[in-house]
């Protein structure tokens, strides 16, 4: 088979290949497009690692080669000459925008030089036909790699960059002005090898389309910067370098379980978004919503006050008080003493009444007080002061309430002179009531401070 044969079987067999991947891509999409979420939404998480994802592939592809590049630079022969060129790559996903590629490519780079004025080549070199072959490994950055408007990205731009080998065999013709002949560069009429190896650097970009889950359509394009001038077979100008492209079109091929999303096709938004929707989480927040429901309900057990006095029913003592009276903190009546027309006269010893919850002395006892030590300044006696408390509250509160109140007794008899060594001060808590603590008339009464002559 010769060369312009196997040129034609393997373009058809590419355009096959391409042919078949088109048809199961726009199966596979149909699919894909039925549901809302696929199962890249509900296995891999943002920080799961590696092993979740696919990230292995296999690329085939095939295109054209040239002696001219891109980005300009000066060549051997005037007149480049499109050939082919193919290539199969192995790829590892490293990271959403990072992979480690390795390149096998094959193929033809031609040129050649057009008669002068005189009739004569350029240098006697009339054209070159090169076959070469190379091995190159290469990073990938993906540019663009998050999509806010599809779940899935469709589109991913790359460029490429790496280094290798390349052998090639390049094969001259020449004509000296008398005769025209054809012959390898290297070892030109010997039996040994024809292939020269060096040192190739790839550089590249491209774009990808995502065509289903398991198959991308690849185009490309790489500039080759040979460590060599000798890739033509014509050393006219060295020591500057030869270089070729290769513009090519293929599909890439990913391997692994269809049940891991493919790691260069992830969306890093949509998957912190299905995050949020994570079954686990979802739960706790449900959890969490009947936690707070509970406090709420416990909330607003405080805030009932069914008589509408003002105070909670848990704290009521007096529940179903009538609509607008006025009620202590326990939510019991207060009954406001009458006015009396005349002011009762002093009698020493008699019961010093307090507030409600209080110990501190009323102005209206003061000449009971001034009477009981004016006595017991002159009669030299000593005095026990007893307080009491009514039934509100702790028995622990009324008990140290009813000790304030007597000391404040003390206190006020102490600073009008009376010795203090003459009075000694009790406290009986809610005990020994002189009247009904069921009432609002008996709890005032309850509320005092009472004295034993001694």
């Amino acid at each position: 088979m010769n060369y312009s044969t196997l040129k034609k079987t393997v373009a058809l067999s590419f355009a096959s290949l391409m042919v078949a991947g088109l048809a199961n891509a726009q199966s596979d999409s149909t699919k894909t497009t039925a549901t809302t979420t696929s199962s890249e939404t509900t296995t891999a998480k943002v920080f799961g690692g590696l092993g979740q994802y696919r990230k292995f592939s296999i690329g085939i592809n095939g295109g054209a080669t040239s002696q001219s590049l891109a980005t300009g630079g000066s060549t051997d022969f005037q007149n480049k000459k499109i050939s082919l060129g193919y290539g199969i790559s192995f790829k590892e996903q490293l990271a959403h925008s990072f992979a480690l590629q390795l390149d096998l490519n094959g193929g033809k780079i031609k040129g050649e030089n057009p008669v002068s004025a005189a009739g004569t080549y350029r240098d006697t070199y009339v054209s070159y036909d090169t076959k070469f072959w190379q091995a190159s490994l290469s990073a990938v950055v993906n540019v663009a790699t998050i999509d806010f408007i599809r779940r899935k990205n469709a589109v991913n731009f790359y460029f490429k960059a790496g280094g290798g080998l390349a052998i090639y065999d390049p094969t001259i013709t020449r004509n000296d002005g008398t005769s025209t002949f054809t012959g390898h560069f290297k070892n030109n009429g010997t039996d040994g090898t024809h292939y020269v190896k060096e040192l190739v650097i790839p550089v590249g970009a491209g774009v990808k389309f995502r065509l289903s889950d398991v198959v991308a359509l690849d185009l490309g394009y790489t500039q080759n910067y040979v460590d060599g001038d000798n890739l033509d077979g014509f050393k006219r100008a060295y020591p500057t370098k030869d270089h070729y492209s290769y513009a090519y079109a293929g599909l890439d091929f990913t391997l692994g379980s269809k049940s891991k999303p493919v790691l260069e096709w992830v969306n890093p938004v949509a998957m912190m978004y299905d995050e949020l929707y994570d079954a686990a989480l979802r739960q706790e927040v449900e959890a969490l919503k009947g936690r707070v429901a509970n406090v709420e309900t416990a909330v607003n057990d405080l805030k009932k006050d069914s008589d509408g006095d003002g105070v909670a029913d848990q704290f009521d003592k007096c529940p179903g008080t009538a609509a607008g009276s006025v009620v202590d903190g326990s939510g019991c009546v207060i009954v406001f003493p009458k006015d009396t027309v005349a002011a009762p006269i002093a009698t020493a010893y008699s019961n010093i009444q307090f507030e409600f919850d209080s110990s501190v002395l009323r102005t209206s006892s003061y000449p009971v007080l001034d009477a009981t030590s004016a006595d017991l300044r002159s009669s030299g006696a000593a005095v026990e002061v007893d307080g009491f408390a009514s039934s509100e509250g702790t028995a622990a509160h009324n008990l140290s309430l009813s000790k304030d109140r007597a000391n404040s007794v003390k206190t006020y008899l102490v600073n009008s002179g009376v010795d203090a060594k003459k009075v000694k001060v009790k406290g009986y808590g809610e005990t020994n009531p002189i009247a009904d603590n069921s009432t609002e008339e008996g709890r005032v009464l309850n509320r005092r401070v009472q004295f034993k002559k001694k």
